[in-house]
């Protein structure tokens, strides 16, 4: 088995070891973008972007690069930088606190970066056509600029208010919660309601006088 074929099979493993996505997830971007890095229990962890490869994988899998993108360690290390940045902002509207100015600055700097406005080309065929460009050297800068919009929009929505750690340690992933629920899983649920039941058990009888 060859370097690749290893780093596929970790990958593989690491899939079939995590969580399904939080709640939220599939509907904002930034949330399964913070949720890349999972905590389990037994002191796991799960790293998405680990390594430039299972980032390169991570930015396929959500449309923001092409599978050749040859992303490297300083790619990855920014993504990771981010994920940090976008998860302090997110625990701050969760928690009601003031936001990070250096996060805060990051997003914005993130979103400034890359161009937005689709340019004009004209196809002899087909006509015009608008088309975003995407050179090689700006695919971290265009991934980037689309998960901080994509978290500016979360974190201003009426989703916002939803915004929660999930409450089963030491899962550290954030949902939008429905209802009570407060667990990104059925599984974290699991965890969560044995150990207040085994919590209860092992609990002293009250002393009465």
């Amino acid at each position: 088995m060859d370097a690749t074929d290893n780093m596929r099979t970790m990958s593989e493993i690491a899939t079939e070891s995590a969580p399904p996505p939080a709640p939220g997830a599939q509907d904002h971007l930034a949330l399964d973008f913070v949720n890349s890095a999972i905590a389990l229990p037994g002191g796991r962890f799960i790293d998405f972007l680990g390594t430039p490869e299972s980032a390169n994988r991570w930015l396929t899998a959500h449309g923001l690069a092409p599978a050749d993108a040859g992303v490297r360690e300083m790619c990855a290390a920014q993504l990771r930088s981010m994920r940090e940045h976008l998860r302090a902002l997110f625990a701050a509207r969760a928690e009601g606190l003031p936001a990070l100015p250096a996060a805060l600055s990051a997003l914005n700097d993130a979103m400034s970066k890359a161009p937005t406005a689709a340019l004009l080309y004209w196809d002899e065929k087909n006509g015009p056509y608008r088309l975003t460009p995407c050179p090689t050297n700006e695919i971290l800068d265009r991934a980037l600029a689309t998960l901080a919009a994509d978290a500016a929009d979360l974190l201003t929505s009426p989703d916002a208010a939803r915004l929660t750690a999930c409450a089963s340690s030491p899962c550290n992933r954030y949902l939008l919660r429905h209802g009570r629920r407060h667990w990104c899983s059925t599984r974290c649920g699991d965890r969560a309601r044995a150990a207040r039941a085994y919590a209860r058990r092992t609990q002293p009888p009250a002393v009465t006088d």
